[in-house]
C-alpha cells in the first residue's frame, strides 16, 4: 500500500519492456512494477455508424495526413452540434483500426455532462486502467498521470479517440508525446490552441441534398424514397443538411412504414420546426441549447439578437446595429459564436447562421428578450441599411433631388467613390429586399417608401427588375398610409421606368396616368417633369416618336423653369436619342456633342450613356472610326462605374460596328457579354440579344 512506504522510497508505475535503463541520482529505493503482460489491449472504440454516407472529401483528407505523417497525428474534427463530427471520426477510424494494433482508446470530454467537462486527471485515470496500470498505482495527480501515459504510448501504435471536447488545454494532456499513434478529437470549437501541438483541423459542413437523401435512405430503406424524391429532397433542406436531424427524420419514416413523406415535409414547414425532429430521448434542439448555454451573456445575446436580420447572411456593421453595439464591442462576441460553431463566418467580417441554428436562436430570443427589444433590434438593422442605401445614392447621384425627411438632412458619405458604392449595394441587395420586407410587415411605412428613393439609382444601374417591382409595390402603398402625395407619385414614375423595360405598356402608362395626376395636386412640377420623362420613354419603345419627342421637350421645358442642370440634360439626351430615330442626324448630333459635354462634368454614368448613343450615330452616319472611340470611352467608363447595364448599352453597339466591319467573332463576343448582363437581371433584351446571336453564322470547320 502506499501508506506503508518508506519515505525515501519511489514507486515506478506502469508497463516496462525490453531493456530498462535508469539514470538516477542518490536514491535509496527504486520499484519497478511492470504491467501485466495478460492485459487485453484496450478497444474501447464505439462501434462505427450504421447509416454513415459521403464526406468523401474528408475521409480523403484524413487519409492523407496519415499518410504525410511517420509519427504521431492529431486531427481535430469541429463542426456545430448535430452535423455528424463523431459519426466522421467513426467511420475513418475504423477504416484504418488495423494499423493500430496496440490499443483504441476513447472518452467522451462530457460537454453535455450536468457536472461539466471531464477534467484530465480523470481521463488519464482511465486511461491508465485501460493501458494496465492498477488502481493501487495510479499517480495521484496531473503531471504524474501525463508523465506516465506518454511512457505507456510511447512507441506504439494505437488510436485515441477525444469526442465532444471544449478547449485545449482539455485536451493537451491527453495527446501522446509521440510514437505511432493516431489522435482524433471532435469538438463544437475551432481548438485552435491545438496548433502549437501540430494538429490538422477539419471543419464539418452541412450535408448535400443529394447525400442528405442517401442518408436518410440508407435508414428508411425498400426504395421508399425514390417514390417520392422531391419530397425527400425538400426535408434535405428543410433539415438543412443537418445529418442528426436527417437521421431523426428518417427513424420516424423508419418506425412508420405507412407514412407518406409528404405528410413529414407538412410536419416540418410548422410554426415549431425543431420541435419536431425529436424522437425517443433525441432532439436537435437539446443539442443546440448545449452549445448555446455554454455562452457567456454577451455572446448570447449577439447569438439571439442577430437571429432577427431579415436576410440569411449578414455584416459585422449590421450585426452591430442589431446589438446596438460598438463593431468592435459585438465583433468579440461575433468570434465566441464562430469559434463554436454557432455561426459560420462566410467570408471576411460576414456571418450566416445555419437554417436550423437561426430557428433555435429566434426561439431563445422569443423566450429571454422581451417583444419591443426584439422590435427595437430589427428597426436598427432596418434604419442602418436604409441609411447607407441613402449614402451609395448619393455617391451614385450626387446632385439628384431626392424626396423625404431622411435626405433632407446632411448625408453621411461613407463610399469614397461610385464603384464603392455600387459594389456595396450589389453586395447587399438581398438583404435591402429583406429589410424592406421587414419595414413593410412591421408598418414602417415611411421607412418603407424611402427605400424606393434611396435604391432608385441602384436600379437605374442594375436593373434588377423582380427586386424593384416588389419593392415599389410595398412602398406605394406605404406612402399612401402616410399621406404623402408627392412620394407616392414619385414612386409610381419610377415604376413606370420598370414596366416600360418590361415591354409592360399599357401598365407603365396607366401608373403614368395617377402619378400624374398626384403630381398635379401636389404642384409638384419636378415630379410631373420626371413623370413626362418616363412616359415620353414608353412611347419611344412603342415606336411613337413624334409622341415621345413631344412628351420630353415638354419635360425639358418644366425642368428649364425649375433650373435643374442634370434634369434638362437628361432630357436632351433622350431627345437627342428620339431625333436619331426620327433619321435628323444632323439636329441628334449636336444635341448629342452637347450633352455630352455637359454629362462629362456632372455625371461620368450619363456621359457614358451619351457616348454610346453618339457611337450608334456615328455608325449610321458611316464615321466608322468616330463610333469605335466613342464606344470605346463609354465601355471603359461603364466597366470603372461597375455598371452592368450601361457596360451592356455600349456591347450591343459595339457588336453592330463589329458586324459591320465583318468581323463576326468580335460581335458575338461583345453581344454574347451583353446578353449575360442582361440575363442576369431577367431583362428582356436578353431574349432580343439572344435573337441576334442566333442571325451569325457558326463558325464553318477548316476541314469542311
Amino acid at each position: 500500500m502506499a501508506g506503508s512506504e518508506k519515505p525515501d522510497q519511489i514507486r515506478l508505475s506502469g508497463i516496462v519492456e525490453g531493456s530498462s535503463v535508469v539514470q538516477a541520482g542518490s536514491v535509496r529505493d527504486i520499484t519497478i512494477n511492470k504491467g501485466s503482460r495478460d492485459h487485453p489491449v484496450p478497444s474501447q472504440l464505439p462501434p462505427p455508424p450504421q447509416s454513415f454516407t459521403s464526406r468523401d472529401s474528408e475521409l480523403a483528407r484524413l487519409d492523407q495526413w496519415l499518410a504525410e505523417s511517420s509519427g504521431l497525428v492529431v486531427a481535430v474534427i469541429s463542426g456545430a452540434g448535430g452535423v455528424g463530427k463523431t459519426t466522421l471520426a467513426l467511420e475513418w477510424l475504423h477504416r484504418v483500426r488495423k494499423r493500430f494494433p496496440n490499443g483504441m482508446l476513447h472518452a467522451d470530454l462530457g460537454t453535455f455532462s450536468s457536472s461539466g467537462p471531464a477534467a484530465p486527471d480523470h481521463v488519464l485515470e482511465f486511461f491508465l486502467l485501460a493501458l494496465g496500470t492498477r488502481a493501487v498505482d495510479m499517480p495521484p495527480d496531473l503531471p504524474q498521470r501525463q508523465a506516465l501515459y506518454r511512457s505507456m504510448t510511447a512507441d506504439r501504435a494505437m488510436i485515441v479517440l477525444l469526442d465532444d471536447a471544449v478547449s485545449a488545454a482539455q485536451v493537451r494532456p491527453l495527446l501522446p508525446a509521440y510514437g505511432n499513434t493516431v489522435v482524433v478529437v471532435t469538438s463544437r470549437r475551432r481548438l485552435a490552441g491545438l496548433s502549437l501541438d501540430s494538429a490538422r483541423f477539419l471543419e464539418l459542413g452541412p450535408l448535400s441534398v443529394a447525400d442528405s437523401v442517401q442518408l436518410m435512405d440508407n435508414i428508411v430503406g425498400a426504395g421508399r424514397l425514390a417514390r417520392e424524391q422531391s419530397q425527400a429532397e425538400e426535408i434535405a433542406r428543410l433539415c438543412g443538411g443537418m445529418p442528426l436531424a436527417l437521421s431523426l427524420v428518417g427513424a420516424r419514416l423508419s418506425a412508420r412504414p405507412h407514412r407518406p413523406v409528404s405528410r413529414e415535409v407538412g410536419t416540418l414547414r410548422s410554426d415549431d420546426r425543431l420541435a419536431t425532429l425529436t424522437v425517443d430521448e433525441s432532439s436537435v434542439e437539446a443539442v443546440f441549447d448545449v452549445s448555446y448555454g455554454e455562452l457567456a451573456s454577451s455572446p448570447a445575446r449577439t447569438y439571439r439578437m442577430c437571429s432577427l436580420h431579415p436576410g440569411r447572411q449578414f455584416s459585422l456593421d449590421a450585426a452591430a446595429a442589431a446589438t446596438g453595439e460598438e463593431p468592435d464591442e459585438v465583433e468579440e462576441s461575433l468570434s465566441e459564436l464562430v469559434d463554436c460553431h454557432l455561426i459560420a463566418e462566410i467570408s471576411d467580417r460576414r456571418f450566416r447562421y445555419h437554417d436550423l441554428l437561426r430557428l433555435h436562436a429566434r426561439q431563445q430570443a422569443r423566450w429571454v428578450d422581451p417583444r419591443a427589444d426584439r422590435e427595437a433590434a430589427v428597426r436598427r438593422m432596418a434604419d442602418w441599411y436604409l441609411d447607407r442605401s441613402a449614402a451609395a445614392d448619393l455617391a451614385l447621384r450626387p446632385t439628384r433631388r431626392r424626396v423625404g425627411s431622411r435626405f433632407q438632412v446632411p448625408l453621411e458619405h461613407p463610399f469614397p467613390s461610385h464603384s464603392d458604392a455600387l459594389r456595396w449595394l450589389a453586395v447587399e441587395r438581398h438583404n435591402l429586399l429583406d429589410a424592406v420586407r421587414a419595414a413593410a410587415q412591421h408598418g414602417w411605412d415611411e421607412a418603407t417608401w424611402e427605400f424606393c428613393e434611396a435604391l432608385w439609382g441602384f436600379f437605374l444601374h442594375a436593373r434588377h427588375y423582380d427586386d424593384w417591382l416588389e419593392m415599389h409595390k410595398l412602398g406605394i402603398p406605404a406612402a399612401q398610409r402616410t399621406g404623402n402625395t408627392v412620394a407616392e407619385a414619385r414612386l409610381r414614375t419610377q415604376l413606370v421606368l420598370a414596366l416600360a423595360q418590361l415591354h409592360r405598356y399599357d401598365e407603365a402608362l396607366d401608373e403614368g396616368a395617377i402619378a400624374l395626376r398626384l403630381a398635379k395636386q401636389a404642384q409638384d412640377e419636378f415630379t410631373e417633369a420626371a413623370l413626362l420623362f418616363e412616359v415620353a420613354g414608353v412611347f419611344l419603345s412603342q415606336g411613337d416618336l413624334d409622341a415621345a419627342l413631344r412628351h420630353f421637350k415638354q419635360a425639358e421645358q418644366l425642368r428649364l423653369k425649375i433650373g435643374t442642370e442634370r434634369a434638362v440634360a437628361l432630357c436632351r439626351r433622350r431627345i437627342g436619342e428620339t431625333l436619331v430615330k426620327l433619321g435628323r442626324h444632323d439636329e441628334a448630333l449636336t444635341t448629342l456633342l452637347d450633352v455630352a459635354s455637359t454629362f462629362a462634368e456632372i455625371d461620368r454614368a450619363e456621359h457614358a450613356r451619351v457616348l454610346t448613343i453618339l457611337g450608334s450615330l456615328y455608325l449610321d452616319l458611316d464615321r466608322v472610326p468616330d463610333a469605335a472611340s466613342s464606344l470605346a470611352e463609354a465601355l471603359r467608363i461603364a466597366r470603372e462605374l461597375g455598371s452592368d447595364q450601361y457596360e451592356a448599352e455600349a456591347l450591343v453597339v459595339l457588336g453592330d460596328a463589329a458586324l459591320r466591319q465583318g468581323d463576326v467573332e468580335s460581335a458575338r463576343r461583345h453581344w454574347t457579354l451583353a446578353r449575360d448582363h442582361y440575363s442576369g437581371n431577367r431583362d428582356p433584351k436578353a431574349a432580343e440579344m439572344s435573337v441576334r446571336l442566333s442571325s451569325i453564322p457558326l463558325p464553318r470547320n477548316k476541314d469542311s
